[in-house]
């Protein structure tokens, strides 16, 4: 009995180191699978993010052409009512279906900035569509449509933790639209992009 009792304190200090790398390991595990799962889950709301914003780009590019003459100086290159209806079709198929990946992904400041930028898109697609009257000067329109988008990309940027400044391309395409000739040389704006 007096060996046994000479060897407990080594005995329970094995038991203690044993369970000790156990729980140590557990924890390393788990941490490096919720790390990997929110690598996963972040390249994939990243995937939902672009694809949702060349999505609605391609029905705002359709509807610019199809409102190129509503818009005296407009470099879009106008398109026949009847082609430019069918891609808006296309499009708006696309955008349904990269929409359900945007809710199911992206967190809630970005989905409702993305619901903005798409209902600001839908008002011009309407006009685009004849749907609705043209407004004698559509530069509202179009500075709605592009301070949406500058919204959808703080908010996506915001939920990606994409750091590096403002990327906000509205107040130069306003600048743009109104007929300056300046544009910041930092800037990626062309004015076909309003």
């Amino acid at each position: 009995m007096g060996t046994f009792l000479t060897q407990l304190p080594a005995l329970l200090g094995v038991l203690v180191g044993t369970l000790g790398t156990i729980l140590a390991t557990s924890l390393a595990d788990r941490a490096r699978w919720r790390r990997s799962q929110n690598v996963r889950w972040d390249e994939r709301r990243l995937d939902a993010y672009v694809e949702f914003a060349h999505a609605l780009k391609e029905s705002h590019a359709v509807a610019l052409r199809m409102t190129a003459h509503l818009r005296p100086g407009s470099h879009s290159h106008p398109i026949d009512r009847e082609e430019g209806l069918a891609r808006l079709a296309e499009s708006d198929a696309r955008r349904t279906i990269v929409w359900e990946n945007l809710l199911l992904l992206g967190d809630e400041p970005t989905v409702l900035a993305a619901a903005a930028w798409r209902d600001a898109i839908w008002q011009l697609e309407r006009l685009a569509r004849g749907i609705v009257e043209a407004p004698e000067d559509i530069s509202a329109q179009l500075d709605g449509v592009n301070e949406a988008r500058d919204g959808y990309y703080r908010a996506a940027r915001r939920s990606l933790g994409v750091r590096g400044g403002s990327v906000e391309q509205s107040a130069a395409l306003r600048q743009a639209l109104a007929g300056r000739t300046t544009v910041p040389a930092e800037s990626t704006v062309r004015v076909d992009d309003v």
